[in-house]
């Protein structure tokens, strides 16, 4: 039986171009989205050649996430990969930015991605066998913007976890961490000028912002067993970033 991969955030940009990935590698492919129900539904109808089901959850809450797991150990069978991209983030001028905000993202890019991984330890430790990919970012390195500090902290926070998360799972289950730096999603490139992209790609050594199939295809690769040596790792995606925002 084909392995089983739940994509959290699955809907944006890189969360379905790691879907449409993985299903053409043969992955049984669970969808989760939280609010983008139309965009999910559309990307299962897109998927036909393997098992799929769509699941909605806040995975920042969770009694939610119990529900979403134990759904898909219903009717797929459990969860052996584990894909944390779901995440937000809301820039904004620093004297604008608030608390209750910069704990939603904190709750949503890092608890969230714990409350995943905790809910399908059991599973992953009796099969002795499971990966988990925690998307961070390079804003969470070495690219700083003020805008965007409170998911700048998410990010680095996630690194953090994945170090201890890989400990916690050793020997059976692998765990990394991926850092994409400049991806052309739409929602990325929303409302920038030709100017500003000339300036941020000027700092890309390879001259261009990553495309999120690129994403997809590192994805692919770090749940292969080619890549069943690369534990407790942060593996960037960047083409070479030199410089912040």
């Amino acid at each position: 039986m084909s392995k089983v991969v739940l994509i959290t955030g699955a809907a944006g940009g890189i969360g379905s171009a790691i879907v449409k990935e993985l299903a053409d590698a043969g992955y049984d492919i669970v969808i989760h989205y939280n609010s983008s129900k139309d965009k999910a539904l559309s990307l299962q109808k897109q998927i036909q050649n393997v098992r799929t089901m769509t699941v909605q959850a806040d995975v920042s809450k969770e009694e939610e996430v119990d529900r979403m797991i134990s759904l898909i150990e219903t009717e797929m069978g459990g969860v052996d990969i584990l894909i944390n991209n779901a995440a937000i983030d809301e820039p904004n001028l620093f004297y604008k930015k608030d608390a209750e905000t910069f704990r939603r993202i904190l709750d949503v890019n890092v608890v969230g991605a714990f409350n995943c991984a905790k809910r399908v330890y059991k599973h992953m430790m009796e099969k002795e066998y499971g990966k988990i990919i925690n998307i961070s970012s390079t804003n969470g390195i070495n690219t700083y913007y003020p805008m965007c500090l409170d998911y700048d902290a998410s990010k680095a926070a996630l690194i953090s976890l994945t170090h201890n998360l890989a400990i916690q799972f050793a020997p059976y289950v692998n765990v990394n961490a991926i850092a994409p730096g400049f991806i052309g999603t739409e929602k990325e490139l929303e409302g920038y000028d030709e100017e500003f992209l000339k300036q941020e790609t000027d700092k890309i050594l390879v001259k261009r912002y990553g495309q999120p199939e690129e994403v997809a295809h590192l994805v692919k690769f770090l749940i292969s067993d080619e890549a069943a040596y690369i534990n407790n790792s942060i593996i960037r995606i960047d083409g070479g970033q030199t410089g912040s925002c």
